[in-house]
């Protein structure tokens, strides 16, 4: 199977309807891609008590340094309502010069166009001068459990050592070029639960209101703010997301109250620290009597919901400046480094190696008609096969 062009690449991924956990054949249709050109492929099963078990894929190309990985996922979410598509969300549907399909950007694409970019490379040039690996989850849209976690483990175990990684995550606001990340922010979440007093809503004497507790609490997360941003990353933000009190009648005081949040840190906090800092304020705000007036100080717990996301900022410059000057060499303009978004893989892979995400752009993914322009596709393989040949250039020198 020829894997030169990104467009037959990207159509043959869509048609496998691999929304998570399932695999649905897009593994098996990126092993076949890969073998042709000399990779050596690996399929990896984690599993883990309460989710479900996940295929992985790892395939590397060479057995010396330096060794660039790229990484990325062959899960999507969900279609939605597929009535609601222009095309059936696995056919990779062409009209009007875009390709539709689920994964099309988010990140099927970016995947097909790495592909292509190293079989333009071993046509042109033969194999690199080092090693190219794929290490490639089936859980990136999931629990982020059985995934590139444990895929990462099975591979260091087994003494995968790697110098560099770019993940193909879609990366671009607007058009390919505007953006390179070069870090993430960290991100914590936690639920609070205030402990009241039940009772008549005409009684309050007899009861303790957790509202008015709750209230204070998630005022004293808000404000005031936790920094004012450092030079590489925005002001940390804290957004309460949910306040939840279950009571359906006007004239009871409920029994509980609780709060869940999410915030988004930088490099001033470590999660750690930002957790004593959280606790310092509820303790404050628990104390006092805003708004309850000689009670007791607000009784409360706190559920951290799941393990936090560390900041991390990528300073390598091989990395950075061959994705860089790949970038503005075909698209005539320099991106810019950022650190904004959400949280990704590179989180893990960070642990392991210098690591940076670039891929198409990010405006349709997810979304009922997520599509790709066709154009964008040759220009992404474009960049991916001028970063490759400088990387390695870079990193031999």
């Amino acid at each position: 199977m020829t894997s030169t062009d990104p467009i037959t690449n990207l159509a043959t991924l869509i048609r496998c309807p691999s929304v998570t956990p399932a695999e649905g054949g897009a593994l098996s249709a990126l092993e076949e891609l890969l073998k042709p050109l000399g990779f050596t492929v690996e399929r990896v099963v984690a599993k883990d008590t309460g989710t479900p078990d996940i295929e992985n894929l790892y395939a590397r190309l060479g057995s010396d340094g330096p060794h660039l990985m790229f990484a990325g996922h062959t899960d999507v979410v969900p279609v939605g309502d597929e009535a609601a598509w222009t095309h059936p969300p696995f056919s990779a549907t062409i009209a009007g010069g875009e390709m539709y399909g689920r994964g099309a950007v988010d990140m099927k694409g970016g995947i097909a166009c790495f592909v292509a970019a190293v079989a333009r490379h071993i046509e042109k040039y033969g194999a690199p001068k080092g090693s190219i690996s794929f290490l490639i989850t089936g859980d990136e849209e999931g629990p982020a459990i059985n995934g590139t976690v444990k895929l990462l483990q099975w591979a260091a175990a087994k003494g995968e050592r790697w110098d560099a990684c770019l993940v193909g995550e879609p990366t671009n606001p607007d058009a390919l070029g505007d953006m390179i990340k070069i870090g993430r922010r960290g991100s914590l979440s936690g639920r609070i639960t205030v402990h009241g007093v039940q009772g008549h809503a005409a009684y309050p004497h007899l009861a303790d209101n957790p509202v008015r507790g709750i209230l204070q609490l998630t005022e004293a997360l808000m404000d005031p703010p936790f920094d004012s941003g450092t030079e590489s990353f925005q002001p940390s933000n804290l957004e309460v997301t949910t306040i939840d009190v279950g009571n359906p009648a006007v004239n009871v005081i409920p029994a509980k109250a609780s709060a869940s949040f999410n915030i988004r840190f930088n490099d001033t906090w470590t999660a750690e620290s930002l957790m004593a800092e959280i606790i310092a304020r509820l303790d404050r705000a628990a104390a006092s009597d805003k708004l309850r007036p000689d009670r007791a100080p607000v009784s409360y717990d706190i559920v951290w919901n799941e393990r936090p996301s560390h900041v991390f900022l990528t300073r390598n410059n091989a990395l950075i400046d061959s994705l860089s000057g790949a970038v503005e060499a075909v698209v005539g303009r320099q991106p810019k480094l950022s650190t904004t978004g959400g949280t990704s893989d590179a989180r893990f892979i960070k642990d392991y190696c210098p690591v940076v995400e670039f891929g198409l752009v990010g405006q349709t993914m997810h979304m009922v008609d997520e599509r790709v322009a066709v154009a964008d596709l040759e220009t992404l393989t474009g960049i991916y096969e001028t970063f490759i040949a400088r990387w390695f250039g870079h990193a031999a020198a």
